[in-house]
C-alpha cells in the first residue's frame, strides 16, 4: 500500500505535514532535512520542487525557489538526493512542483524515478484536471504516485466530486483562492470548511496556506485529517539558516504546541 494511504488508514486526525524548497537551505541539505523531521514528529513532507515562475505561491516561497535554483538545485539533483532516503526515513514524501521541468523531465519518466526513490505523491498546481484525466493518470497509476489535486473555496460542488472519484491519497484543501502566506484567523473560512466536511468525500482532507499559529492550526485540525504548513515552517527554516532543529522548534513556539 501507497504511504500516503498507510498513514491515512493509521491516523485519521491530526495528521501534521510541512513544506520546504528543496535547495533553498543549500544544495546539498534535502536529505538532513527530510530526517530531521521526521525525527521531529512530522507525518508527511512536501517537497518543493524550484520553478522560476510559481504561480500558486506567495513571496515567501517565491523566494526560497529563487535561492535554490542560484543554489543549483533541479530535479534531476533533487532526486538524486533523493536516492538512498528510503532506508532512513519511513514516512510519505509528496513533491510540489510545476508542470514545465516535471514536463521536461518526461512525465514517465519522472513517474518511475519517484517509484525508485520512495516518493508517494506529487501536486502539481498548474495541471489542468482534464489532462490529468485524459493523458497522467494512467501513468501516474501504474507507478503508484499518487497525483494529489487542490480545491479553493470557488471550487464547484462537482468538480470537487469529480476529482474525489478520480484521485487517491488525500484532497488538498486551500483555505483561500489567494497564494500561499501566513494568515491570523480562519474565521472567514470556517463556512467554507464545513460545506466540504458535509459532502463526505472518499478521500481524506489536508487544509493548507496561511497555517501560521494556534488559531488558524486548531480551526484546519477541526474541520479536516490535517494541515500542511508551507510558508511559516520556510520563513523559520531560511532564519535559523537552514537548522531544522532550531526551525522545528521555532515553529512549535510559534504554534503554542509542545509537540506534533
Amino acid at each position: 500500500m501507497n504511504r500516503i494511504n498507510t498513514l491515512f488508514t493509521k491516523k485519521r486526525e491530526n495528521i501534521f505535514s510541512l513544506y520546504f524548497c528543496a535547495g533553498a537551505s543549500g544544495a546539498d541539505a534535502t536529505a538532513d532535512i527530510i530526517r530531521t523531521l521526521e525525527r521531529r514528529g512530522v507525518d508527511m513532507i512536501e517537497v518543493g520542487i524550484p520553478f522560476s515562475d510559481p504561480m500558486a505561491d506567495g513571496p515567501v516561497i517565491q523566494e526560497a525557489a529563487t535561492k535554490a535554483l542560484r543554489n543549483g538545485m533541479t530535479l534531476r539533483r533533487l532526486f538524486s538526493q533523493l536516492e538512498d532516503i528510503r532506508p532512513a526515513v519511513s514516512i510519505p514524501l509528496v513533491l510540489m512542483g510545476y508542470l514545465n521541468p516535471i514536463m521536461q523531465y518526461g512525465f514517465e519518466a519522472f513517474c518511475r524515478k519517484c517509484q525508485e526513490v520512495g516518493v508517494d505523491g506529487v501536486i502539481i498546481p498548474d495541471l489542468p484536471f482534464a489532462d490529468y484525466l485524459a493523458e497522467y493518470k494512467a501513468i501516474a497509476s501504474r507507478y503508484d504516485v499518487k497525483v494529489i489535486m487542490l480545491i479553493t473555496p470557488e471550487t464547484s460542488e462537482e468538480r470537487i466530486r469529480l476529482i474525489d472519484e478520480n484521485t487517491e491519497g488525500f484532497i488538498y484543501m486551500v483555505s483561500s483562492a489567494a497564494t500561499t502566506g501566513a494568515q491570523s484567523s480562519f474565521d472567514s473560512r470556517k463556512e467554507y470548511f464545513r460545506r466540504i466536511a458535509d459532502m463526505r468525500l472518499r478521500n481524506p482532507r489536508m487544509i493548507g496556506f496561511g497555517i501560521s499559529n494556534r488559531d488558524t492550526l486548531q480551526t484546519a485540525r477541526a474541520h479536516a485529517a490535517g494541515t500542511i504548513i508551507g510558508s511559516k515552517f520556510v520563513t523559520l527554516l531560511d532564519e535559523a539558516e537552514g537548522d531544522a532543529e532550531k526551525a522545528m522548534d521555532r515553529l512549535l513556539e510559534t504554534l503554542e504546541v509542545e509537540t506534533l
